[in-house]
């Protein structure tokens, strides 16, 4: 059997099946770290040396109430300000469905069906019923909240790009942003790709949702039986590309990352998530996403 630490280090063609990269022991913390194992200690710390010039730091959230109209049923943030002892004080009380705003996706998110079977489970082998046990916490996000997705990031503008090559789409649609896209806009910023980089791809959803879409475009979304994403496109080049640049997480600001709905029979949360273990962030577990320049 392949020793599970140097599982991370293979490349895409060497490993044992390709669609499912589980390490560490059931439980343990090395497999509620996934492929956030990259970020060693040493990459956090050169990346830190060579990419911070200013100083600047930017927060990278979007405001805990959008979408004010969710999709998929789910209930939107509610904030109750309530007074205590005779309005001495005042506490804030939120109901939120973390798959409002800004939020990773975590490892408990996503199952995948089992080799040669209609089962499903969750990274490392993680079932629903661990899942649903309120006194099991396999493959939580507290394994990340410990020491917090640090990284570096490299941003992929694609909105930007796509602009001025007067391509017009929207980000409420299928449309794909093409593997080729990816590596012609890092060719044209000289962008070089490091193992343990975060990939974020920008596709231009908060834009859209904020300054071209009005209320009744808002709520047909959130009433649509079948929504529409734009994102990056699901094939077993990006798969494969994704593992050999060793990426530890990617996100952006699509609401699924990757197109949905799936126009193959690939889709990629069934790898990264449940298979490799990889974090996506998108727009279920607010990030407090920062960027420092």
């Amino acid at each position: 059997m392949t020793e599970q630490k140097s599982l991370m280090d293979l490349a895409f063609d060497e490993l044992p099946d390709p669609r499912r990269v589980w390490v560490g022991k059931p439980g343990s913390r090395e497999e509620g770290l996934g492929r956030l194992a990259l970020l060693t200690e040493e990459r956090v710390r050169k990346a830190a040396a060579q990419e911070i010039r200013t100083g600047r730091r930017i927060g990278l959230n979007w405001d805990v109430r959008k979408l004010e109209h969710p999709s998929l049923g789910r209930h939107p943030c509610d904030h109750q300000i309530v007074p205590i002892l005779g309005g001495v004080a005042f506490d804030d009380i939120y109901t939120m469905n973390p798959q409002q705003s800004s939020q990773w996706d975590g490892l408990r998110h996503w199952s995948a069906r089992q080799p040669g079977s209609d089962d499903r489970v969750f990274y490392g082998g993680t079932t629903k019923e661990e899942i649903l046990d309120r006194s099991n916490d396999r493959i939580g996000t507290h394994h990340w909240a410990r020491e917090g997705i640090t990284g570096r990031g490299v941003l992929i503008d694609y909105v930007s790009w796509a602009e001025k090559k007067g391509i017009k789409y929207s980000t409420f649609s299928t449309h794909t942003i093409k593997l080729q896209d990816i590596l012609d806009i890092a060719h044209e910023h000289n962008i070089t790709f490091e193992r343990g980089d975060i990939l974020l791809v920008r596709s231009g959803v908060i834009r859209e949702w904020e300054d071209r879409m009005d209320v009744v475009a808002k709520t047909a979304y959130a009433s649509s039986r079948s929504p529409e994403h734009a994102g990056v496109e699901a094939t077993p080049e990006v798969m494969k590309w994704l593992w050999d640049t060793g990426f530890a997480a990617v996100a952006g600001d699509a609401l699924s990352w990757e197109v949905y709905p799936p126009q193959s029979d690939l889709f990629l949360h069934d790898i990264l998530l449940a298979g490799w273990g990889m974090p996506i962030g998108g727009v279920s577990s607010p990030p407090n996403a920062q960027a420092i320049f």
